[in-house]
């Protein structure tokens, strides 16, 4: 008997990773000038040895104090400010030198220097269909620096290239979730919600880092434009809509311009005006306030019905 083929599951097939569980911590070490303060002491110990002693006798303390000497140069490291030294011993990660200056770490160790400045770039320009599927363009200036060197060393091949990738991923998504301009000035667009767009952008790319140590300080668009294929077709949308409003605006105010006039001729008892000479008035009055161009008036030396 045939056996009929499951249907697949609709979630995308995905995989959580084998992440590298570690976290930062200080590497065990001394100031440097305990190093130096060994080197001085050996070189003393090798030059008494030499003054004092045989040359067949000594060769091999001599050779003994040398060697001690080039261990302890190979321990001292110099970490400069903003810098840091992650150590490792025989693949163990052994700490994270964050003191500014010398110090004296474990010997046999290798050293990796990670920077913890603040550091910036801009992606590339993007192209992508907003929410409502009109074809975008947009790029991100993206803020950030190493939070965990233990992490950003050790969990991702490439730290550098891992934000960059992320931060393009999530500009996509977010791209993608909102249109670039809001139809009638209501709900959130790409172009008017800049503050709530950016952060969301930022929250998301934030979340794509953290495994990787990475602490994001501000995500800003840098650049929004229709794709050139329909740049001028949707420039003339938003000319379009601006016009509408602007004579939706003009309407109204002609309208309660007619509505005053009206009321204040009624209170005064200089003029008394049937329905249709209020019509015609209303009708003139909204012609003259909803022109583009100045009125011309005509001058009645007749009476009101002639």
């Amino acid at each position: 008997m045939d056996t009929v083929p499951q249907r697949p599951d609709a979630a995308p097939f995905t995989h959580s990773g084998a992440r590298v569980d570690i976290e930062e911590r200080s590497a065990r070490c001394v100031g440097g000038g305990w190093g130096v303060l060994a080197i001085a002491v050996l070189l003393a110990i090798g030059i008494a040895l030499v003054s004092a002693g045989q040359a067949r006798l000594i060769v091999f303390p001599v050779v003994v104090i040398v060697l001690l000497i080039i261990l302890v140069l190979r321990s001292l490291v110099i970490v400069q400010p903003g810098e840091t030294r992650v150590v490792q011993l025989f693949g163990r990660y052994v700490g994270t030198v964050r003191r500014p200056g010398m110090s004296w770490v474990v010997p046999f160790s290798t050293r990796r220097k990670v920077s913890v400045r603040i550091r910036n770039f801009e992606t590339k320009r993007l192209r992508v269909n907003d929410a409502d599927g009109n074809p975008v363009e947009l790029a991100a200036i993206v803020v950030w620096q190493v939070s965990d060197t233990a992490k950003a060393t050790y969990a991702v091949d490439d730290y550098l290239d891992f934000v960059m990738v992320q931060a393009e991923s999530a500009l996509r998504q977010i791209a993608t979730a909102y249109p670039y301009d809001a139809s009638g000035g209501e709900g959130i667009s790409l172009r008017d919600s800049t503050d709530v767009v950016a952060t969301e952008l930022s929250h998301e790319v934030t979340t794509r880092v953290a495994p990787a140590g990475i602490e994001i300080v501000e995500v800003r668009i840098s650049h929004l434009a229709y794709a050139p294929e329909i740049a001028q077709a949707m420039l003339r949308r938003q000319q379009a809509g601006a016009v509408v409003q602007a004579r939706s605006r003009i309407v109204e105010g002609a309208v309660g311009m007619v509505e005053m006039a009206l009321d204040r001729l009624n209170e005064s008892d200089y003029v008394t005006l049937d329905d249709e000479r209020r019509a015609a008035m209303v009708s003139n009055l909204m012609v003259v306030l909803c022109s583009d161009q100045p009125a011309a008036p005509i001058v009645n030396a007749g009476t009101l019905y002639s």
